[in-house]
């Protein structure tokens, strides 16, 4: 029989709660500069606290990557957390090759999966038809990738990053539930968020 690749698989998986799993991560990582992706990824690191340092993007979906690719390479000296979701990370698939080939040792990626676009109608996306994101990075050159299920692995992550961190970009997959909490909602003022993030940073505004 041939195999129906045009309905989406389902991910049986799937249980990660997303708020959770991001709160955890954020609060491993207490001097990271956060940067997030367009949608529920910053209003899940909003949920988990605002911060001077967190970088909250409100337009160009799919920059996410890059934008924490510029961080990462003008703050060597900071750890640097990307947190997006599927469907961005699925608009910049270039980006993972660029970050590559850049290698900054002080950049993470976590994306945020839930295998539907849950900005436009929750649509599935391409990783609900098996496409694994974390098999793309390593492929380019990512020196450490993982797709997690559960808070559990979540948790052995803190310690999986202090053993490659320094070495290069990673890249990990949160395989969460395909709801929607409510939002919470960061300021929607892009100047203020940048002039901000920029004091943080002990730089002045522009």
């Amino acid at each position: 029989m041939i195999e129906d690749k045009t309905q989406p698989v389902v991910n049986r998986r799937s249980t990660l709660n997303r708020r959770a799993a991001v709160d955890k991560l954020l609060h491993d990582n207490p001097e990271a500069l956060i940067v997030t992706g367009l949608g529920s990824p910053t209003y899940d690191v909003h949920a988990a606290g605002d911060r001077d340092a967190n970088y909250y993007l409100w337009g160009a979906m799919g920059g996410a990557a890059l934008v924490g690719l510029g961080v990462a390479l003008a703050q060597p000296a900071r750890h640097v957390m990307v947190i997006t979701g599927d469907g961005e990370q699925l608009m910049a698939m270039g980006s993972l090759a660029t970050i590559a080939v850049a290698a900054p040792s002080n950049l993470e990626i976590v994306v945020v999966d839930n295998e539907h676009y849950g900005e436009t109608g929750m649509q599935a996306s391409h990783t609900a038809h098996g496409l694994d994101l974390a098999e793309v990075a390593a492929a380019c050159g990512f020196v450490d990738t993982a797709v997690l299920h559960s808070l559990a692995e979540v948790d052995a992550l803190v310690d999986r990053r202090r053993e490659v961190e320094g070495n290069g970009p990673r890249l990990y997959v949160l395989k969460v539930q395909a709801d929607s909490p409510p939002r919470s909602m960061p300021p929607r003022d892009g100047v203020h968020i940048k002039n901000r993030f920029r004091a943080h940073l002990g730089l002045r505004p522009n």
